[in-house]
């Protein structure tokens, strides 16, 4: 943990420490800070933000948490604590309002909760910054270039959520990631002025 750059390590505690204790209080208590949509009646302002801190269960917390540690470390490190907050809060922003847009869309009252949002972001970053870093996916075990295994996984995030979805929140992934797009999209274009 000691390896972790400062925000990484925080972000990471946070979930952990947010799982665990959602475990120990009553249920209801998640209510408050997952992400409603907007018309079931339950959304409240600071949703868009807490939402990124719950996870459904414990296999949702590690998957999670080994991608925030995989490829957001070595973001931070090149970024710097500042501008990769920066990126945190547009990805789990922009996944919150893709999310929100979208079960206003299909009149769905079911809540969001989990960081993959702000995990997309990250693995879109990535992609972006280091296109040509073969990496080693869980699934598909199979070594290939950060830029196709983003471009893969967006496809697939894009096919299964307008196949339906499987409760999980496809366009809150893809929100995501075009949060971290735009980011990094103004972050070149202010340079170069």
């Amino acid at each position: 943990m000691n390896q972790l750059p400062p925000v990484t390590k925080a972000f990471l505690l946070a979930c952990v420490g947010v799982f665990c204790a959602f475990v120990l209080l009553p249920p209801q208590w998640k209510l408050v800070f997952e992400l409603w949509p907007l018309q079931s009646g339950l959304f409240l302002p600071w949703q868009p933000v807490t939402y990124a801190l719950l996870h459904g269960d414990v296999m949702h917390l590690f998957f999670n948490m080994l991608g925030l540690w995989m490829f957001g470390s070595e973001l931070e490190r090149v970024w710097g604590p500042k501008r990769y907050l920066q990126m945190l809060l547009a990805s789990v922003l922009t996944a919150a309002a893709a999310q929100l847009v979208f079960t206003l869309l299909i009149g769905s009252n079911a809540p969001t909760v989990g960081a993959s949002g702000a995990l997309f972001g990250l693995l879109l970053s990535f992609g972006m910054l280091f296109p040509d870093r073969i990496i080693m996916p869980l699934f598909p075990p199979i070594p290939m270039k950060a830029k196709y295994f983003v471009a893969l996984f967006g496809t697939l995030e894009l096919l299964m959520g307008l196949s339906g979805g499987g409760g999980i929140a496809h366009f809150a992934h893809l929100g995501g990631m075009l949060g971290a797009y735009l980011l990094i999209r103004y972050w070149r274009t202010a340079r170069r002025r």
